[in-house]
């Protein structure tokens, strides 16, 4: 395994989509997916795409939150698609690994179903709400492109993580005043 290098807001990686894995159970996917995780455990982060280190294939993994049982799983997608569940968004502060000591409040659509193949072949499809929600959307973002600023409202709303503490006891609607 290998700890890959993270790519910074402004590479070009980071803002083409990426394209379509050919065999999600080749090796040299299942090399890059182990790499991805021990990268994104070492960093840390909640997720991790395929584009953010470099690779412009539409691969992601990330973590899903702790539903109050203390469990988290891995998931790791090849090729993955998400739709929206209806039109309800809600605002929420994100970070993202390539947009190092920043915090945005993002608007993201609170229930959604997404879809992929996992790295032994079989498919995957969820229908999900809440944070888990947000991170797929946040991490199949960047296989499409799109990084978390390009998603906010207001751009008054994009902070260093060391001065969030002014804004993290507002509600997002009075942050945006």
């Amino acid at each position: 395994m290998a700890i890959l290098k993270i790519a910074k807001m402004g590479h070009p990686v980071l803002a083409r989509p990426a394209d379509s894995v050919a065999d999600p159970t080749a090796p040299e996917i299942r090399q890059l997916i182990a790499d991805m995780v021990d990268t994104m455990v070492d960093a840390p982060g909640q997720g991790l795409a395929a584009p953010q280190v470099h690779v412009p294939l539409r691969v992601a993994v990330f973590l899903t939150p702790d539903e109050g049982d203390g469990e988290r799983e891995l998931v790791t997608l090849v090729n993955p698609r998400w739709e929206a569940l209806g039109p309800e968004q809600d605002m929420a502060w994100e970070g993202c690994l390539s947009v190092p000591g920043m915090r945005g409040l993002v608007p993201r659509y609170t229930r959604i179903r997404y879809e992929g193949t996992l790295p032994d072949g079989t498919a995957l499809q969820r229908e999900v709400g809440g944070w888990h929600a947000r991170v797929v959307q946040h991490e199949l973002d960047h296989l499409d492109g799109i990084l978390y600023p390009q998603r906010m409202t207001d751009l008054r709303d994009l902070v260093f993580e060391s001065e969030l503490r002014h804004r993290a006891s507002l509600r997002p609607q009075e942050a945006e005043e």
